[in-house]
């Protein structure tokens, strides 16, 4: 059987979890990219093909003068939609790609919540071309300025009035030429995320986390600890809201907030979580978890139980880049189990690199996954671990 998977850059969600899940399950792969040089050096031993992998149509003429697919699939946030609309040309299993694309377009996604009842968040879209002013002067402060299709709290950022949502949007959209920036309000409460993996019959909740940001304006993820459960009205809330949207098929990643008992979606990532978390997800669930999203990609129904172990604890840290520089010092990779907590580290960023201060998760310098059975020694054992390292980033 024969998967084309479709990616920008390299991560590590496919080096270390699809491409090793999909030999196991005896898939031959092929990779679609407009990096192939960049992928071919990751994945020497896999078949690289490049392709325009933002146009459907280029995705569609790829494939159908190559090999016959069994599967389409994709773990970029930018590539669902297309992944999506091949699946569904080739008449294999795949997400819906309205729906994907609702997710992916954080305001088509207010818009469709509002629409169907189940939340109303004000929103308003900026372009380039558009005067600011209306927008500026009907906004709710504090709000929320972002990027209509961005991740990774690239560009996100808290305004808190006319002046600063005006100044803040031509700082953005002179990075981003021709983007269109979303201003809403600002939504309060802790931040939250649950992770599903469904096959449009069975839907399965894999837990969440609870998620640590830096302080405002910004809103970098530096940690998130494990939640096996949320409490179930908050779980019917989002669910709700995912069945609004029309996501069910395969891995999501969802972000909320929950305030005074009301649970409020962030965004949607309609793919399993990154940043190394669905690496620890696996471990910690002790689940073949990407062998279980690729299936559904091929057709195959999912257990009424994925046998999911239910005593874990986790804990992730991003140690971040507090200024623009060059990193000059950092501990190496590792991976050791201290008092029953399993610690893998890997650095995100070279010593010798220099980089500007992004305020996003770009200022990544490393990632610490930590699993266990109890969170307090989880989240000592972490403490202890990052105390006795250090990071230097000199100017």
């Amino acid at each position: 059987m024969h998967l084309y998977l479709l990616a920008l850059n390299p991560t590590d969600s496919v080096t270390e979890g699809f491409l090793p899940a999909a030999a196991r399950l005896g898939l031959d792969v092929t990779v679609l990219t407009d990096q192939p040089d960049a992928h071919r050096a990751m994945y020497p031993d896999v078949e690289i093909l490049e392709c325009d992998v933002r146009d459907f149509r280029a995705v569609v003429t790829r494939i159908s003068t190559h090999h016959r697919p069994d599967a389409v699939f994709s773990n970029s946030d930018h590539l669902q939609t297309q992944a999506a609309l091949a699946a569904d040309y080739f008449g294999l299993p795949g997400k819906d790609w309205r729906a994907a694309l609702a997710c992916k377009d954080k305001a088509e996604m207010r818009r469709r919540l509002a629409v169907a009842g189940v939340d109303t968040v004000w929103s308003a879209e900026l372009t380039e071309t558009r005067p600011i002013e209306p927008v500026a002067s009907a906004a709710p402060y504090p709000c929320v300025l972002k990027p209509r299709e961005g991740v990774a709290s690239e560009d996100v950022v808290l305004v808190a009035d006319a002046q600063e949502l005006e100044s803040r949007a031509r700082e953005i959209f002179a990075r981003r030429p021709g983007a269109v920036l979303v201003v809403e309000e600002y939504l309060p409460g802790e931040l939250y995320t649950l992770e599903t993996l469904g096959d449009r019959h069975v839907r399965h909740v894999l837990g969440g986390f609870h998620t640590d940001v830096s302080p405002p304006p910004y809103f970098i993820e530096e940690r998130l600890v494990f939640v096996p459960a949320h409490p179930e009205p908050v779980v019917a809330q989002i669910l709700a809201q995912l069945d609004a949207l029309g996501v069910g098929f395969g891995a999501c990643h969802t972000e909320f907030v929950v305030h005074e008992g009301r649970a409020r979606i962030i965004e949607v990532n309609y793919r399993a979580i990154g940043d190394q978390v669905d690496l620890l997800l696996a471990r910690l669930l002790e689940i073949p978890l990407f062998e279980h999203i690729l299936r559904t990609h091929l057709g195959e129904p999912l257990p009424a139980d994925l046998g999911v172990r239910r005593d874990g604890a986790a804990r992730l840290e991003y140690p971040c880049a507090d200024r623009a520089g060059t990193l000059v010092s950092a501990p190496p990779a590792s991976e050791l189990t201290v008092d029953g907590v399993h610690l893998t580290y890997r650095p995100l960023r070279a010593v010798g690199e220099r980089h500007e201060l992004y305020r996003t998760n770009r200022d990544y310098l490393g990632v610490l996954r930590a699993t266990g059975t109890d969170q307090p020694t989880v989240d000592r054992v972490s403490a202890e671990f990052l105390a006795a390292r250090r990071w230097e980033v000199q100017p």
